[in-house]
């Protein structure tokens, strides 16, 4: 990629990760905050990367947007860590939560905008239904409250709507939109689907919305003062058909859709393209493509961040997990987008990463972020265990272990994780610890888990780790990290009997702590 293209790609975003921001009816820059950090999409090869939490957690909020409200970013979405698999009629709804970071790179769950475990919502929502998706936030100053509107599958209007006092919630329904598009529709079936809300620079708030009768059309409609329902203005189509998931943004007095071209559900690799308008109800230009495949996911949002020193426009994609029915391993591309003189946006390039040291921008080759870690692999179950040999550094006691671990389907049986002493090649003896999970302690989504092995260890004996289980239902799942040093030796591998079969590259994702012995 040409410098140029990088720094106008990343100009916006970087003004907006390196000051430290206030509400001022925009939000406005205070004070210059010296920041050092790295904003990652893919690995080196191009590969996904999971986006984990402040506390070790893989972020489970997918098909949402992020927003900033005063001096912080909101990441909201859906969640599947409980098991949601779309249109599994014994699948629960996991609800949908927030996570919030100041600077884009480190995220502190904040947990669910409101309790999706009640029997209506699990009604409204779990697998026996269409499901719920799509949650979208924007602040109205009139009424000071922050609003929250939900795709559903359960009435006429295909939204429910919520509101509360704070970004995070919790958030409290309020009646039932109604809009224009498919008023005469019978409800609980397919009539508007994945949307987008928009405030314009007067305060006026729009729906973008997907209209399902008319085959993925995209149609606006202008929302009442209080941003709860529709008020009957509707748009000229934005598209035919065969289109969903528009983010709506303004720049320059122009009015842009951004929408997924095909629509194709849970589908990595769809192509992003856009129209303008002069006002937000049409007319609507011809479409232009701005990317073939979205860099491996599918549209999702454009975030419009206004800071006094200029606007970030955050295009973000979600990446799908190869369209699986539960995408709690889905993860995400954002990057701003960039415009030409005449307002046409930029193609959109798949930037893997780059760095932010201070006031510079370097562009570094891609590779492993030490808050990241490649997709992890479902494999341990009833006859296949895998093993991880460490060298211990100090002589002491082992005190802590720190796993990222995940589940699929309902295992009948735990997950072993132990400790052995081993030659290298094979564990010895019997096992020096062994700690059991249940599938009630992990969840679909990637969680860290904290282990006190107690244990004596000596500097430079090897060990070895070893997860293991006997269930022949379901299976549980491990991250990994890649090992490039090609003269290094192997020290991952599965687990047959007691010996460890290698595999070059892989290295098992885990913390050790290690303290003096008394």
């Amino acid at each position: 990629m040409k410098s140029g293209i990088l720094n106008k790609l990343c100009v916006n975003l970087i003004v907006a990760l390196m000051m430290t921001l206030t509400h001022t009816g925009v939000l406005g820059q205070t004070k210059k905050t010296p920041v050092s950090f790295k904003v990652t999409n893919f690995d080196k090869d191009g590969n996904q990367i999971i986006r984990y939490s402040k506390v070790g957690d893989a972020i489970d909020a997918h098909d949402g947007e992020i927003a900033l409200f005063g001096d912080t970013y909101y990441l909201y979405g859906t969640s599947y860590d409980c098991g949601f698999e779309w249109q599994n009629k014994n699948a629960a709804f996991c609800g949908f939560k927030v996570y919030t970071s100041k600077d884009m790179l480190t995220w502190t769950d904040k947990g669910q905008l409101f309790n999706a475990n009640t029997k209506i919502w699990q009604t409204r929502c779990n697998g026996s239904t269409y499901g719920c998706f799509r949650p979208h936030v924007v602040y109205n100053k009139n009424t000071q409250q922050y609003v929250l509107w939900i795709n559903v599958y359960d009435n006429v209007s295909g939204y429910r709507v919520f509101t509360s006092r704070t970004p995070s919630g919790p958030f409290e329904e309020v009646a039932e939109p109604k809009l224009k598009v498919n008023e005469n529709a019978p409800a609980a079936g397919l009539n508007n689907g994945d949307h987008d809300l928009f405030v314009d620079d007067d305060g006026t708030a729009y729906i973008a919305l997907t209209d399902w009768r008319e085959h993925g059309r995209i149609m606006i409609e202008k929302l009442s003062d209080n941003y709860l329902t529709g008020t009957g203005e509707v748009s000229e189509p934005v598209t035919e058909k065969s289109t969903e998931a528009p983010g709506m943004f303004k720049r320059n007095g122009i009015y842009y859709v951004v929408y997924s071209d095909p629509n194709c559900g849970y589908c990595g690799g769809t192509g992003a393209s856009y129209k303008t308008a002069s006002s937000p109800l049409g007319p609507w230009s011809a479409s232009k493509k701005i990317s073939d495949n979205s860099c491996g996911g599918q549209p999702s949002f454009v975030s419009t961040i206004k800071l006094l020193s200029g606007t970030v426009y955050l295009f973000g994609s979600d990446l799908w997990n190869n369209a699986a029915r539960n995408e709690a391993l889905g993860n995400y591309f954002w990057a701003p987008l960039s415009f030409n003189p005449d307002g046409s946006i930029i193609p959109i390039e798949c930037v893997h990463d780059f760095n932010i040291t201070g006031k510079a921008i370097v562009k570094t080759p891609a590779k492993f972020a030490a808050n990241s870690s490649f997709k992890g692999e479902l494999e341990i179950k009833a006859g296949t265990a895998i093993a991880q040999n460490f060298v211990a550094v100090n002589s002491g006691i082992l005190k802590r272990i720190e796993i990222p671990l995940f589940l699929k389907g309902a295992p009948k049986g735990g997950l072993k994780t132990s400790i052995y002493a081993t030659n290298g090649n094979s564990i010895t003896g019997e096992a020096l610890t062994t700690k059991t999970l249940t599938g009630n302690t992990l969840g679909w989504s990637v969680k860290n888990q904290v282990f006190e092995p107690r244990i004596k260890v000596i500097k430079g004996t090897t060990y070895c780790i070893v997860l293991s289980s006997e269930t022949s239902v379901g299976s549980y799942g491990y991250t990994y990290n890649v090992q490039n040093d090609n003269k290094a030796k192997p020290s991952f591998g599965k687990l047959e009997n007691s010996t460890i079969i290698p595999e070059s590259g892989k290295k098992l994702n885990f913390k050790l702590s290690t303290v003096a012995a008394k």
